[in-house]
C-alpha cells in the first residue's frame, strides 16, 4: 500500500432515510487527494479534498454500492480509466466498479421494511472508509479504516478475502 492511499477516508452519511422516501446520501472526501466516487444507483463524481456529493436513491433500492476509485483520468466526454474501482472507463458509473475497492452496500426498505448496509472487502481494499447514518434514531456507523486483508498471515491469505461488517437502520 502506498503512502498516499494510507491517507484516505471516505465518508457515507446518510441523512433522510426513511422506509418510504428515498433515501439522501452525502458521499464526502475526506482525503487529501482527489478520489472519484461512485455509485449504482447513482454515477460517478470527481471529489477533491473536503468537497461532498450528495446523490437520492428510492426506496426499496436493492443490491446497491457506493465506492471511491483512485488515479482516474477522463476526457471532456467521461471516458477515461481509473487505477482502482474503475467501472467500464466511465465517470458516470453504470456498472459496479473493479477490484480493488471498498464497497459501502445498503438495501432500502427491504425484509420487515427495514434498511441494512455494510461496508465489505469483498473486491479488496483501496481507501479506508466510514458510513453513518445520521437519522431515524441511528446514530451507529461502521468503519473499515485498516486493509485487513492486506494484514492477512501469508498461510491465511486468498484470494477474495471478505470482511462483512453489517448495521440495521
Amino acid at each position: 500500500m502506498t503512502p498516499l492511499i494510507k491517507t484516505f477516508l471516505f465518508s457515507l452519511i446518510t441523512l433522510s432515510f426513511t422506509h418510504t422516501q428515498a433515501a439522501q446520501f452525502d458521499i464526502k472526501n475526506n482525503c487529501r487527494d482527489t478520489v472519484w466516487a461512485a455509485a449504482v444507483p447513482g454515477g460517478g463524481k470527481q471529489l477533491n479534498s473536503g468537497e461532498t456529493w450528495t446523490i437520492n436513491v428510492a426506496a426499496g433500492t436493492k443490491a446497491a454500492r457506493i465506492w471511491a476509485r483512485t488515479g482516474c483520468s477522463f476526457d471532456g466526454s467521461g471516458h477515461g480509466h481509473c487505477q482502482t474501482g474503475d467501472c467500464g472507463g466511465l465517470l458516470n458509473c453504470q456498472a459496479y466498479g473493479t477490484p480493488p475497492n471498498t464497497l459501502a452496500e445498503y438495501a432500502l426498505n427491504q425484509y420487515m421494511n427495514l434498511d441494512f448496509f455494510d461496508i465489505s472487502l469483498v473486491d479488496g481494499f483501496n481507501v479506508p472508509m466510514d458510513f453513518s447514518p445520521t437519522s431515524n434514531g441511528c446514530t451507529r456507523g461502521i468503519q473499515c479504516t485498516a486493509d485487513v486483508n492486506g494484514q492477512c498471515p501469508s498461510q491465511l491469505k486468498t484470494q477474495g478475502a471478505y470482511l462483512y461488517m453489517m448495521e440495521q437502520i
